[in-house]
């Protein structure tokens, strides 16, 4: 089973257009295997009025349609709804149409009588693209949402983010706080002014002060002309303040009064300068508790969480890391094998391994393995042991509070795993020889043969 087969594709939204009712009514069906709800339209009229009351991800069309043809409503569809993937079905195979077709935007064309199959796997590979890639911001990382504990802390920053209170994301370095942040911001009554982000951690108190609050020519070395500073510049707009608990007391103070009386002093000026902004906080330590140490105000802390906001750790919404992993897989691919390559898939058990590593690193770890595992790749499919995570895979998601393992069971699984990455490690090298692979490994053919049969591991996926 491939991680395109493992996504839940019942978000899809298609639309099914076809001058016949009965290929419709059969497409729609076919659909419904992979569960998914389509909707259908008789011509491109209706096809195009269907987007009136919302967007579609996907459209199925019929080429040849009386009033509109598939070539015009996709030029239509094109134009106005560029980031919708078009299908092409037509029982008159011209290459001619077929190639213009694909230069004025269709994902794919398909002939009639069409085969089943080959409309299902289209359709789920180009679903998959298109729901990992749904909802992305800015930064290429894209609002996944299939776990239930993602889908529960979206809604509550859909719920937030047109109201101007001040937001503290909580949660775990690498879960994608500034994602967060930027939607908030993209769904907020500001979303056309700007969005500053400063990283409080990678500043000291002078220089955060400066990035801050601005400063005035002279005011320090180096300092050759005014700046405005963050709040300032960001005009009504959102301040985005990351790692909030690196600041110093003496500059938490300095902060707290900003949000107090909306006014910033910058450095080296006698005058205080009023400003505008919304904004969202977020720290990865518990604040609470540094409140009660004394290293957080409290007057600050109250301020800033106004409206709280945790993200799970990756490893408390599994249903999200296959979603993930496919969108970083078909973007390293893109820039590394180029727009129109085909990317590699993952195997079984690359799939397993990912489902079952703890991901202490959470989403920015995830992004950096897939992207190790495209360059040490180098064929169309990604084993275990290039996603490198045999380390401690095992120990972090087996041996877990809820389900305690004894040191035997530990220990088979280990070796079971060590056995299948040297064996795939080898089969891979001498591309399904067994007898090379067997050889390399100081063992018997027989011997070869038998850990193959015991690991369940098909050979021909390496050939």
């Amino acid at each position: 089973m491939s991680a395109m087969d493992r996504i839940d594709l019942s978000q899809l939204r298609v639309l099914v257009v076809d001058d016949e009712a009965d290929i419709r009514l059969g497409l729609t069906r076919l659909l419904s295997t992979l569960g998914i709800q389509a909707t259908q339209a008789a011509d491109g009229r209706e096809a195009l009025a269907a987007f009136q009351n919302q967007d579609w991800d996907l459209v199925l069309t019929d080429l040849m349609m009386p009033g509109m043809t598939g070539a015009e409503l996709l030029r239509e569809i094109k134009k106005d709804f560029p980031d919708t993937a078009v299908v092409l079905l037509t029982g008159f195979g011209s290459v001619q149409v077929a190639v213009q077709c694909l230069q004025d935007g269709a994902a794919h064309f398909l002939t009639k009588p069409f085969d089943n199959e080959d409309v299902l796997s289209i359709t789920q590979r180009i679903g998959c693209q298109l729901l990992a890639r749904r909802c992305g911001s800015s930064a290429d990382v894209p609002m996944v949402a299939e776990d239930s504990a993602t889908r529960k802390m979206l809604d509550l920053v859909r719920r937030v983010a047109p109201r101007q209170v001040p937001v503290l994301l909580e949660g775990e370095s690498g879960v994608g706080k500034e994602v967060v942040a930027r939607a908030l911001h993209r769904w907020s009554s500001v979303a056309d002014l700007g969005f500053n982000a400063v990283n409080c951690a990678a500043l000291s108190d002078t220089l955060l002060e400066s990035e801050l609050f601005g400063h005035i020519r002279g005011s320090f070395t180096g300092a050759d002309r005014d700046r405005a500073g963050v709040f300032a510049e960001a005009k009504g707009g959102t301040v985005f303040l990351d790692e909030v608990a690196s600041m110093s007391p003496a500059f938490q103070g300095k902060l707290l009064r900003v949000l107090q009386e909306k006014v910033v002093r910058p450095v080296g000026s006698d005058h205080d300068v009023p400003v505008e902004f919304r904004l969202i906080a977020a720290t990865n330590r518990d604040l609470e508790a540094m409140v009660k140490t004394g290293d957080f105000r409290e007057d600050l802390y109250f301020r800033l969480k106004v409206m709280p906001i945790h993200l799970p750790p990756l490893r408390e919404r599994r249903a999200d890391i296959l979603p993930l992993a496919l969108h970083f897989l078909l973007r390293e691919a893109q820039v590394c094998l180029g727009p129109e390559a085909q990317p590699p898939e993952f195997s079984s058990e690359a799939i397993d391994r990912l489902l079952e590593y703890s991901w202490p690193g959470n989403v920015r770890e995830l992004e950096n393995t897939i992207m190790r595992a495209m360059i040490i790749c180098g064929g169309d499919r990604i084993q275990p042991h290039h996603l490198g995570l045999e380390t401690s895979s095992w120990s972090c998601s087996s041996a877990s509070e809820d389900d305690p393992m004894d040191y035997a069971e530990a220990k088979r699984r280990s070796v079971e795993r060590f056995q299948r990455e040297f064996i795939e490690r080898a089969l891979e090298r001498t591309q399904g020889n067994v007898s090379q692979a067997a050889m390399e490994c100081g063992l018997t053919r027989a011997a070869f043969q038998k850990i193959l049969k015991q690991l369940g591991i098909d050979r021909s996926r390496f050939s």
